[in-house]
């Protein structure tokens, strides 16, 4: 399959697929008589994984970590979980973040009077 159909089955554009090629998390595949890149279930199955890995928030490196695992199925699979850990981890502190962040803004938007913006609660908080 081209590119376009590739990108439209896993939900990402073609230049993304283009820049996972250029950084090594995918294989450029063999190309077709027209110069065409031709996409197999393999690229597809590979994409999908990184897309899915993206999506849950990995990082590159950790999906280049998680793919060169995925590679080799005879490894042990501690390296994956302690690198879903450490990411879970990390998950943890920014939800943490954003309750803070939200409870700030609650308080922000609870004081506010509606009135002139020169006496509004929240120009003046953001103003330090």
């Amino acid at each position: 399959m081209k590119i376009g159909a590739l990108a439209r089955k896993t939900g990402t554009t073609a230049e993304t697929i283009r820049y996972y090629e250029r950084t090594g998390l995918l294989e450029e595949p063999p190309r077709t008589a027209g110069n065409y890149r031709d996409y197999g279930p393999t690229e597809l199955a590979r994409l999908r994984f990184i897309r899915r890995a993206r999506d849950l928030g990995f990082t590159m490196a950790e999906v280049r970590q998680l793919l060169s695992l995925s590679d080799d199925p005879s490894q042990s699979c501690e390296a994956v979980d302690s690198i879903a850990s450490i990411h879970l981890r990390e998950v943890d502190r920014k939800l943490g973040d954003l309750r803070k962040l939200r409870t700030e803004l609650r308080h922000m938007v609870d004081d506010c009077q509606h009135g002139a913006v020169g006496e509004c609660r929240i120009i003046e908080v953001l103003s330090g």
